[in-house]
């Protein structure tokens, strides 16, 4: 998915759009690059524009690392650059040229990721191991614990995806876990214990957020003409977000929701 250059001058990456003032993905003030393409077909992804590849703006890894670095002066010591998509990792190369230079002025570094082009297969466990080593920080997106349930809700299966989680945690690399709760979908009290009981076992957790579902992007899903099959789901209110929190929080959870 990437062109196969030599250094960050010349590797180059597939990008979809740029955030200079970013608040949420990751801590402090952080730069988003949004990278295009994505394995995953999530059925209340915000963002389909970002699947396929075509129309995509092309930049090498030197040129979207000094972009960022202009802001650097708004990041103080929390902010930094993230990388989002799409799907970041299916990049990994672009993305880990881009750390590289990050690292070499200290900047914080993280990657919002569904975890979907993760395995320890080679090649790609290799790059993704030589990633690790500029990498602060993984915002990994548990879309649902239940294998079937997730095949159905993004066309993926979530093995390769779990076992991602526990490498981090191997590895000791922070994680910040999202989930996005959707009522009907994702909102199933046994699904939930088991996810809890499940980031129960990973040890380096900082933050763990119940993101609640939102219908904003389904009119880029009609704009590209593809039907949205969540068009009779609403966003949960507070008091299910509450409910979903505190399951999660008496599956035992170790660490805490923020």
């Amino acid at each position: 998915m990437e062109l196969k250059n030599k250094n960050s001058e010349e590797i180059t990456g597939r990008i979809h759009s740029i955030e200079s003032f970013g608040s949420v993905d990751g801590p402090g003030i952080r730069f988003i690059l949004f990278l295009k393409g994505c394995p995953m077909r999530c059925q209340y992804c915000h963002n389909p524009d970002t699947w396929a590849l075509k129309e995509a703006k092309t930049m090498t890894a030197k040129q979207a690392f000094d972009q960022a670095y202009r802001y650097h002066t708004y990041w103080k010591k929390k902010g930094g650059i993230t990388i989002s998509g799409g799907e970041a990792l299916l990049q990994t190369e672009f993305v880990t040229e881009i750390f590289k230079l990050a690292k070499k002025k200290q900047v914080h570094t993280c990657i919002d990721t569904s975890g979907a082009p993760f395995t320890r297969e080679e090649p790609y466990f290799s790059k993704f191991n030589e990633l690790l080593k500029y990498s602060d920080l993984f915002l990994l997106d548990i879309k649902q614990i239940d294998d079937e349930k997730h095949k159905k809700l993004t066309g993926h299966t979530n093995t390769n995806i779990l076992d991602l989680a526990l490498y981090l945690s191997e590895q000791g690399k922070d994680m910040w876990i999202r989930y996005v709760l959707v009522p009907g979908v994702t909102d199933d009290e046994k699904d939930l214990r088991e996810l809890g009981e499940f980031v129960k076992k990973l040890k380096t957790v900082q933050r763990f957020e119940v993101l609640p579902y939102h219908t904003l992007g389904v009119f880029k899903w009609e704009e590209l003409g593809l039907d949205y099959a969540l068009k009779e789901v609403n966003p949960p209110s507070r008091e299910e977000v509450e409910r979903a929190e505190e399951i999660l929080r008496t599956a035992e959870y170790t660490g805490y929701l923020k």
